[in-house]
């Protein structure tokens, strides 16, 4: 009953949200366009239960990793079964203008991403940003800050005029200004007092584990958080943004993968992320929506690759076929889903082995 609870059920309730609003881009768009559609299924494979209304047959299926839109004319051999009447023909995927058909195979990604910016903005309105304060927590010996004068317990009120309310402001403005002499308003024991500093530049490393030029001034922040309670503009405008640095991530994180910098074995699949689920479940359930919105940018921005089988891959052909003119062949297209298979394969296998090796580390 435990593994049920927090678990499996966290496992499925994630995924199935993740599934359902990446399917219902697809079907609201191709309804949206008078696409006829055959099948919307939560899941591959046998069919558990379903229902039919209208054109479409709602269905979930056994293999709880995915889910799919059915059309009319998705595939070429779906017409060769038998002729269509000219209202179907008129409704037919394969009959609608490239920008259209694009926008229907697109729509699955974006509603991915649309589901992780309602989630931010949700959660910001409801509970508020929790920001680092601008406290100094250590100074480190030899540093600039130190020969300024920098002191534990100190809190950062303003830099060089700018006032500032979180620890990040602070690194934004020091970054900002390297070998600049900054004028630092601090707090110390009820009172304000000003220290001058001059930030050297140094190497350090990104979350990536690479050497990079930064601009410091040698002192870590104390860890303290506090809550700040956003507006709905607020809400809305912080909901943007942290759906946007996840969508950089993200990609940079692709990135950084192909060129080997990050290794594969930090890649988790479906067992990584029912373990985390799992943990975030038994701290508080309410963990899961902003994790289930990073998870979300994942799905979108990985499906949006250039890979057939993939929804970017399709989008490819399409775009391929709009400047040449005219369909590729279905050989050709055949091939290039052979081919996206493997990789789908390949990928599968190796995240599968990382999440096992995890399991016994």
């Amino acid at each position: 009953m435990h593994y049920l609870i927090y678990y499996i059920l966290p496992f499925i309730v994630v995924l199935g949200v993740l599934i359902f609003f990446h399917e219902l881009g697809h079907f609201l768009v191709a309804k949206l366009y008078g696409v006829k559609v055959l099948k919307f299924s939560l899941g591959f494979g046998p069919k558990l239960a379903g229902i039919k209304r209208g054109d479409t047959e709602y269905l979930i299926s056994a293999v709880p990793l995915g889910g799919y839109v059915k059309m009319l004319g998705e595939k070429e051999d779906d017409e060769d079964e038998a002729p269509l009447s000219a209202e179907d023909a008129a409704r037919s995927f394969s009959n609608q203008p490239v920008g259209r058909r694009i926008a229907i195979v697109a729509a699955g990604p974006v509603f991915n991403l649309l589901l992780a910016l309602i989630i931010f903005c949700l959660s910001f309105l409801i509970s508020g940003v929790q920001v680092m304060v601008p406290e100094v927590g250590q100074v480190r010996e030899d540093s600039p800050a130190e020969k300024a004068g920098f002191q534990k317990h100190d809190v950062i009120v303003a830099v060089d005029g700018i006032a500032v309310e979180t620890w990040e402001q602070v690194q934004e403005i020091v970054q900002g200004n390297e070998q600049k002499e900054l004028a630092f308003t601090l707090q110390r024991n009820g009172a304000l007092l000003e220290l001058r500093v001059r930030p050297e530049v140094t190497t350090v490393q990104n979350i990536f584990g690479e050497e990079v030029r930064s601009a410091l001034i040698g002192i870590v922040a104390s860890g303290a958080f506090k809550t700040i309670p956003l507006g709905p503009l607020q809400a809305v405008w912080e909901g943007t943004r942290r759906t946007w640095d996840m969508i950089a991530l993200t990609w940079m994180t692709i990135v950084k993968l192909i060129e080997r910098v990050v290794p594969i074995e930090t890649l988790g699949g479906p067992i990584l992320i029912g373990q985390m689920t799992g943990q975030l479940a038994q701290e508080n359930w309410t963990y899961l929506f902003p994790f289930m919105a990073v998870i979300s940018v994942n799905l979108g921005i990985l499906n949006l690759l250039p890979v057939p089988i993939l929804d970017g891959g399709v989008i490819l052909i399409l775009l391929v076929e709009w400047v040449i003119r005219k369909p590729i062949s279905p050989k050709a297209k055949e091939m290039a889903q052979k081919v996206g298979l493997f990789i789908l394969f390949m990928l599968m296998a190796v995240v599968f082995y990382n999440d096992i090796s995890r399991l016994f580390q």
